[in-house]
């Protein structure tokens, strides 16, 4: 083979793979469209699904062919939800555990997050790096100290058993997301303040906790959502009804030979109607407050 027919053969090959990936069904642009796509399927389609059975008979579920959208819409299964288990009950428990579990979150994770961004601790970076590391922790392999720690102050079956670890299990995230907020704040604010009479905390409050607001509304739904959807702790810790959450309440639907899956769906989308609409009003202070606290000057 002679250098002209190599060089035509590599020019050929190389032009082919160009083509392929420069100009072809590979570009860079179509690439991240389809990896976008594939994330939104991800993300949606299961929710989706789950809102056309909501929708659906059980004979129109398991008819052949697959249904996609419902030919004949019902809303007996949104009846059944309500009729066949107190869900009223296990809503408003989700709400109070969430939104305590919030709530302290928030409060704790500010003043935590004030101290690592205002103060100058010698260890700072190690702090971070063990709150990185801390959130890392699987869940599983916290149960049964957490377990312990709640029989052993007597607070299983109750709200607190859930309140308390949720809010230690939010700690990680909230610090984190609130740290990068604070540091973007001029202290020469809080300064002013403090000159003014001002304290410490009282600038926190007055000063940082107000200029910080769309992350605090990122780290406050990042809270409530991790506390409302929670399902493993909720399970193993209330084992009374009385304080059943809305995730443990929907696995008690059972039939008498089989799961009733419409009326499971119904109930998945009642739980998910109170974080879709927290989400949906606060959703610009979320996009400012995650794309603000990633971008740095």
């Amino acid at each position: 083979m002679n250098a002209a027919s190599s060089g035509g053969i590599r020019g050929g090959i190389g032009g082919g793979l160009g083509d392929g990936f420069g100009g072809g069904i590979f570009t860079g642009k179509r690439l991240r469209w389809f990896a976008a796509g594939i994330v939104l399927l991800n993300g949606f389609f299961p929710a989706l699904w789950i809102l056309a059975t909501a929708f659906k008979s059980e004979l129109e579920l398991t008819a052949k062919p697959i249904t996609w959208i419902p030919h004949q819409p019902t809303l007996n299964n949104f009846i059944a939800a309500f009729r066949d288990q107190p869900l009223p009950h296990y809503l408003l428990n989700s709400a109070i555990v969430a939104l305590s579990a919030m709530v302290l979150s928030l409060f704790i994770s500010a003043l935590a997050a004030y101290a690592i961004a205002r103060l100058n601790l010698k260890y700072r970076g190690a702090i971070l790096t063990s709150i990185i590391a801390v959130s890392m922790f699987p869940l599983v392999t916290l149960m049964v100290p957490l377990f312990e720690i709640m029989r052993g102050l007597g607070l299983l079956n109750s709200y607190w058993a859930l309140v308390l670890p949720y809010t230690v299990l939010n700690l990680p995230i909230c610090t984190l997301v609130l740290v990068s907020f604070f540091q973007d704040i001029p202290r020469d604010l809080e300064n002013a303040a403090m000159i003014d009479g001002c304290t410490r905390l009282g600038a926190l409050w007055r000063i940082v906790i107000p200029l910080a607001a769309p992350g605090v509304f990122t780290a406050g739904i990042l809270a409530f959502v991790n506390a409302w959807d929670e399902f493993l702790l909720a399970l193993s810790f209330n084992s009374a009804a009385a304080y059943r959450t809305l995730p443990v309440g929907i696995q008690m639907y059972q039939g008498e030979f089989s799961f009733p899956w419409p009326t499971i769906s119904a109930a998945l989308v009642i739980a998910m109607i109170p974080v879709v609409v927290v989400i949906l009003i606060f959703q610009e202070r979320v996009v400012s407050g995650l794309t603000s606290g990633g971008v740095k000057g």
